[in-house]
């Protein structure tokens, strides 16, 4: 009967012994997955902050080309009006341009 109580405690022992063997080895997996998990979400962050920079530039490109297009497009109907040629007979100046929106449309939206 000895024998059953060595292998018994031998038994538990390597029983004791695979159970820290798994949590130390889950430990790690769990430390290594916040990690990357805190990695992704910082790089996620960096990407946000950079693309609403991005996004700011663009907008007040869009701002600007949108000054100068309203720009050109009075300047185009001044010198259209003094133009005493019948090179813009038949053509609706008016319908031409209403299709590019002014400024004052965009603001309002």
């Amino acid at each position: 009967m000895p024998k059953k109580r060595r292998v018994v405690a031998s038994d538990a022992s390597d029983d004791e012994k695979d159970y820290r063997d798994k949590r130390k080895r889950n430990n790690e997996a769990v430390k290594k997955s916040r990690f990357k998990s805190k990695q992704r979400t910082q790089e996620t962050f960096t990407k946000v902050s950079k693309l609403k920079e991005d996004n700011k530039v663009l907008e007040e490109k869009v701002k600007m080309l949108t000054r100068e297009l309203q720009c050109l497009k009075d300047l185009f109907l001044a010198h259209a009006a003094n133009k005493s040629q019948t090179s813009f007979a038949g053509i609706d100046l008016q319908k031409l341009l209403a299709d590019i929106p002014d400024d004052k449309e965009s603001s309002s939206k």
